[in-house]
Formats: structure tokens, sequence, C-alpha cells
């Protein structure tokens, strides 16, 4: 299951993300560094297309897709240097596969600290590009020495000088405008800035109609990077509701309902995952796949012997699904289509899997 880090200063609101998302209670507390372990929790994509597939079908249980997030104790100034939590927070965010910044815009007069999220941002990144700094630095040079005496290690040496080179101004890597090859050649390193980011922009109560105003200015300074503007201490309140009535409150706050569950879809679409869905009377389910897998590969996030066995897989796109009612009647109609393991499965696609072992 893919994994992504919550990174703030102290008291920007990453542990009552964690429990809106997860319906949990890991203690809030408003003094630096309440959160001193990592928080772990599960969070389930959310999916309006399954849900209307396991209407149609009558489906007696649905399952979604999920991702897991990390709640890590608080960044500060000098943390690359062991401030604060220092090297057990670093060691935290290199296990994840991608960062959520998570940055205070609401004032509070009891909460130490800026509530300017561009500064926040802008200490984040200085923390995070000068501890890869240091650890690429060290790589180099063992590297440097390593491909004197053996060619193959140069590529690797020189994309590593290069990220040195942008580190060094103090600019993550994400920043660094390196093409995906490069990228994907500096995953070895382990480098923290290397990875996929997005941003949550924690806004308060009285701040819910300026949401897009607050998020612009973080929007602008990330560029290509999705940035979402949530009142994550209300969501964290609704969070703690009976299902059927988290949406009535959510609206009679102004909030909508879509906040969350856009950051995490954004979240998910992030590291390139993309959905398959299957549905029947007894379950229907959203099954997570890396964008452009074949359909034999996708088989085996069901079971193994499926893609072990692998005959075919009958498809449909889900709207289409839906048009027709029932997937006995898509298939009356010649809709539904047999694709062999070659098949790149879309986002969307309703598979049933022929397969013998």
């Amino acid at each position: 299951m893919e994994r992504f880090g919550f990174v703030g200063l102290p008291n920007s609101g990453k542990t009552s993300l964690h429990n809106a998302l997860s319906g949990g209670e890991a203690v809030a507390a408003r003094h630096a560094f309440s959160t001193k372990s990592a928080n772990v929790g599960v969070a389930r994509v959310p999916d309006e297309r399954l849900l209307r597939l396991a209407e149609m079908s009558g489906s007696r249980r649905t399952e979604h897709a999920s991702v897991q997030f990390t709640d890590i104790g608080g960044l500060v100034s000098g943390s690359n240097r062991g401030e604060g939590l220092g090297n057990a927070f670093l060691g935290h965010i290199r296990d994840t596969d991608a960062i959520v910044y998570v940055l205070r815009a609401f004032a509070d007069a009891d909460i130490a600290g800026d509530d300017d999220p561009l500064n926040s941002l802008r200490v984040l990144e200085t923390e995070l590009a000068l501890a890869d700094l240091d650890s690429a630095a060290r790589q180099l040079d063992k590297l440097a020495r390593a491909a004197k005496g053996d060619p193959s290690l140069r590529g690797g040496r020189d994309r590593l000088a290069r990220a040195v080179e942008v580190l060094e101004d103090g600019v993550p890597l994400y920043r660094a405008g390196f093409d995906d090859d490069v990228r994907q050649g500096l995953r070895p390193f382990f480098l923290i800035t290397n990875k996929p980011v997005l941003a949550v922009v924690n806004i308060g109560e009285e701040q819910i109609a300026a949401a897009e105003d607050l998020a612009e200015p973080v929007r602008a300074e990330l560029g290509a990077a999705e940035v979402v503007a949530l009142c994550v201490q209300l969501e964290a309140e609704a969070a703690q509701l009976d299902e059927r009535e988290r949406p009535e409150m959510l609206a009679a706050l102004g909030l909508g309902g879509g906040a969350l569950d856009r950051f995490l879809a954004a979240a998910y679409h992030l590291l390139g995952l993309r959905t398959f869905l299957t549905t029947g009377e007894k379950e229907s389910r959203a099954w997570t796949f890396r964008a452009g897998a074949p359909a034999v590969e996708c088989a085996g996030a069901v079971h193994s012997d499926i893609q072990r066995g692998f005959i075919r897989a009958d498809t449909i796109a889900w709207e289409r699904l839906l048009e027709a009612g029932s997937w006995a009647a898509a298939r009356d109609q010649g809709l539904v289509r047999s694709e062999g393991k070659d098949y790149r499965v879309a986002d969307g696609d309703v598979l049933e899997f022929r397969f013998n072992v």
C-alpha cells in the first residue's frame, strides 16, 4: 500500500488531518512535538463510480481502494542539524512514497508560530533540501571514488552531482526541472525532495469562503503540484459522526462534501495509481493498479492464481455498464469486450477475468 507522509511545522494540523482521514483520535495538542512517534492510518479513496455500480448490482458489500498515511512529528528550522525531532523525523519521511505539506493559514492567539502558509512552505522546503544535500554529498563522495574503477557507475554519479548542485542552492529536487529519467535515476539514493508532493492549506472556519484565495499563492509557488484548501479541524470533527450524518453537517458548515475527498483523490493519483472495478451481488470493489499496467498484471491484484492462469479479461467502461443496467444486458448488447493479457487497463474499467489453473 502506498504511503504518504504529512510534513508541517508544529501545530500546523497534521494530527487533526490524520484523524479526519482515519476517523481516529490521535492526540492533537497545542504544544510543539505532541506527536513524537509516527501515527500510521489508512483512508479509503472515495469513488462515486463504485457506489453507483454497487447500487446497480445490489451488492451486499462495497470495498473501496485505500492509501496509507503517516502523521510525523513537526519539522522545525534546524531539523537537518538535529533540532526538534531531527533525525527521527527525517527517517520517517524517507520511508514514505510522497510528501503532503500541511500549511497553517488560520490565526490562533493560543498557538505560537506563523500563520502564513508560504512562509511555512519555505521553511519546510529549505530544511528538506538541506537534509538531502547532506545525504547526497556523502553518497556522491563514495560514488565518485567507486566510479573511477567502474564505468557503469558514472551515469548515477553524474545524476547525483546535478542533484547536489541544485540542493546547494536550497532548491528541492521536485523544483529542479529534471525530466522523468533523471528523477527515476535518482530514486536509489532515497532523497526526500525527489518524492512527489502535494499541499493542504489548513484554514479556519471563518476562512471557508476565502479558501481558494488562500490556496492560490501556494499553488503558484508549487507550480504543477496539487494544492487543496481544507478546514482540517471541522473535517476531523465530522469524521467522528455517523457516516449518514456527516454530509448534512458538512453542508450546514458550508464545507460541501468535496474538500477531503478531493485531497484523497489527488493523493491517490499523485503516485500514478488508477482504479479498475469489479461488481456483482456479493461484492463491488475498487482495485488499485499502476497507470498503464496490462490486464494480466491487474489480474494479479485480485489473486495470483488469476494472473498465473489468465485467459482473457472481459471489460466495459463503468458508465456504459450503468447505461446498460446490468452485466448481462451489456453482454447481450455487445458492449462487453474480450481483451488479452497485454490490454492496457483504463481507469474506471469494469473487469471480469477468465482464467484456468
